[in-house]
């Protein structure tokens, strides 16, 4: 068992190496296409890796051109999405703190952002308006940290607010990390007092995941309220997960 860990560490951190490597030498002088043909092929492996199959659940087909939100489960999230559609991420500020893979998710164009500071909100805002109007395709995780498998954390609704200035649509993603037999994976949440390498580690001891990425309907935004957006995107992922809708006071400013 100790063995099979040490190989499978062993392999990741290759990986990263050859990500930092990437970063560093092609990066600076690639265009956006082949940029993104870069990081979804890594990300692809990066899953191969931690064992993580991923399986697209039938339904809509993932737009080109949208703020895309999702509940927030794991640090893998930002692979997974990315291994069906390159994205540029809106992420919280402790993620470029993650070893490694940190400064990796911030040369793929992450834009981090720090809690409770509204003049960074603004300059973020202002840049995901440019980027969806550059049709590039832009994601965020709207609870602001992990929930717990199933659960969907009040969303805040800030941000939601580009989709409307940009007039594109909002598309939610639900996201699931499932064993064989489809319970929720024992291994994949990342709340509490789990550090970032306690998670990977619990990731590479663990069984193999499946993860379930469903791409829903997408929200019309053009002259609708960003509360609005954000009430129903939390809906139609809750509602994916199996919980239902809910009021309105699950949504925040």
């Amino acid at each position: 068992m100790k063995i099979r860990l040490a190989w499978r560490l062993a392999r990741l951190v290759l990986h990263l190496v050859q990500g930092l490597a990437t970063c560093a030498l092609v990066f600076p002088w690639a265009g956006d296409a082949l940029r993104e043909r870069l990081i979804q092929r890594w990300s692809a492996r990066l899953l191969g890796i931690c064992r993580v199959r991923l399986e697209r659940v039938p339904g809509e087909d993932s737009l080109a051109h949208a703020l895309i939100v999702a509940n927030h489960i794991s640090w893998l999230d930002i692979f997974v999405i990315n291994a069906v559609h390159p994205c540029r991420f809106v992420a919280k500020a402790e993620i470029r703190a993650w070893p490694v893979v940190g400064w990796l998710v911030a040369q793929a164009g992450t834009v981090f952002i720090a809690r409770g500071n509204r003049r960074d909100l603004r300059h973020i805002f202002k840049g995901l308006v440019e980027a969806l109007g550059q049709r590039r395709r832009v994601a965020f995780f709207p609870e602001g940290t992990t929930a717990s498998q199933g659960t969907v954390l009040p969303f805040h609704a800030n941000l939601f607010e580009a989709a409307v200035d940009a007039a594109v649509p909002v598309q939610p993603v639900a996201l699931a990390y499932v064993d064989a037999f489809g319970a929720w994976h024992p291994a994949v949440d990342y709340t509490g007092e789990t550090t970032f390498v306690d998670s990977i580690v619990r990731i590479m001891k663990g069984e193999p995941i499946v993860a379930r990425l469903a791409c829903l309907a997408p929200i019309p935004a053009a002259g609708a309220h960003r509360r609005e957006l954000a009430q129903a995107a939390h809906d139609a992922i809750a509602g994916a997960l199996g919980q239902g809708a809910t009021s309105g006071d699950q949504i925040t400013r």
